[in-house]
């Protein structure tokens, strides 16, 4: 089974640096050959262009704002629409995720399963520092992704859509 571990963000705008900094800590693990782990930062298009490569399994890991406590993880299945289309190119630097996977059938390639490990921001403001709420759910990101990876490994669920993660809630 082919993964993809794919970190985003920029680092240049605070807690938006949270999926690089995830990369960056799974980077140094040891993966078996058939999971490669890349920090895509802004390069939305760089990731669309790898995804044409065929992935079973792809986890991002990334910033989201879905109202909770600062640091809080979610785990998140991607579930394309059957009208997603790709935005208009104006700025590939500034691709959402939801952007870029819709990309990707438009320049003929296939997605497979697709899970987001996002966690709630405090700020995306021009620093580069993550907020402590944050700083604090990256070690427990990196372990959320490599229970994702094993779990599908082995044939396993991962944690529901939607599920927070962790007592920061």
């Amino acid at each position: 089974m082919r993964t993809l571990i794919a970190g985003l963000g920029n680092v240049f705008h605070g807690d938006d640096g949270f999926g690089v900094e995830v990369a960056a800590r799974l980077l140094s693990a040891d993966w078996p050959d058939d999971v490669t782990v890349r920090d895509f930062g802004i390069r939305g298009v760089h990731l669309a262009y790898e995804l044409l490569d065929g992935y079973d399994l792809v986890v991002i890991a990334d910033a989201v704002a879905r109202g909770g406590e600062p640091g809080t993880l979610y785990v998140i299945e991607h579930q394309p629409r059957p009208d997603d289309a790709p935005a208009a190119l104006l700025d590939a630097h500034d691709m959402a995720p939801d952007e870029v996977l819709a990309l990707v059938p438009a320049l003929g390639g296939t997605l497979g399963r697709v899970i987001v490990v996002g966690c709630e921001p405090k700020r995306i403001a021009p620093t580069m520092r993550l907020s402590e709420a944050v700083e604090r759910s990256v070690e427990d990101a990196a372990r959320l992704v490599v229970d994702i990876v094993d779990q599908a490994s082995t044939g396993a669920a991962a944690p529901a859509d939607g599920q927070r993660i962790g007592g920061r809630t």
